[in-house]
């Protein structure tokens, strides 16, 4: 899983825009696939990426988007970089996708920040540095109290959460959770048993090298945002 690169996460749900698309169609597409930013290219090639931001003035305009000032035009990475580049990428622009070009500079597709969470979840963090679990829910069926106590009945502590919209499902949030125990097999059991579904989980297990560590904090500092 240390080999894991851009190419074998690009999620082919979320389409790019063309230049010579309108602002109004723009506006209409980041609502529907629940993104804050969306890919613009030109004969394949990017161009950059149209934020919620961007439109505000343009929202119901048939203007093209080549009419449209949008930014973040040097923010993608390469078809064979490793997922912490698109992490960082990703954490250092507060963007939720991060577009994946090829050797010619032609687009290839986009890795979502949730997408990269999941390959996260299969890499060990450094031992002693207990766990994380990333679990998807119902908004309704969102109470920390309740989690709290499934975890602390398998003897672990809850140190820190983070709640964010399911980029998958408009009606579902993710919860993160940083847990004091790399032992997760149990608390993950408790959980399922009582409906949660966890979407991904990461343990410390083995040694980790001090830049992996580095982003690993990166990536905690990112979800506590």
């Amino acid at each position: 899983m240390h080999s894991m690169i851009a190419e074998d996460l690009l999620n082919q749900m979320i389409p790019p825009l063309k230049v010579s698309d309108s602002a109004a169609k723009a506006a209409k597409w980041l609502e529907e696939f629940h993104v804050g930013q969306l890919p613009v290219l030109e004969n394949r090639q990017y161009r950059g990426l149209i934020t919620e931001a961007d439109l505000l003035d343009y929202e119901n305009s048939d203007i093209p988007l080549t009419s449209v000032p949008f930014g973040f035009a040097n923010v993608h990475v390469q078809h064979d970089q490793h997922f912490y580049s698109i992490m960082e990428m990703a954490i250092q622009n507060k963007l939720q996708l991060v577009p994946v070009l090829d050797e010619r500079r032609e687009y290839l597709g986009v890795v979502t920040v949730g997408d990269t969470l999941a390959a996260f979840g299969q890499l060990p963090i450094a031992a002693g540095q207990g766990g994380i679990i990333v679990l998807s829910m119902a908004e309704r069926d969102y109470t920390l109290t309740q989690i709290s106590r499934y975890v602390e009945e398998n003897n672990a502590k809850i140190l820190s959460a983070h709640v964010a919209q399911d980029e998958h499902d408009p009606y579902k949030i993710r919860l993160t959770l940083k847990l004091n125990t790399p032992d997760l097999a149990r608390i993950a059991a408790t959980l399922e048993r009582f409906g949660y579904v966890i979407t991904a989980q990461f343990s410390g297990a083995g040694e980790v090298s001090e830049g992996e560590q580095d982003r690993f904090d990166a990536l905690l500092k990112y979800l506590s945002l």
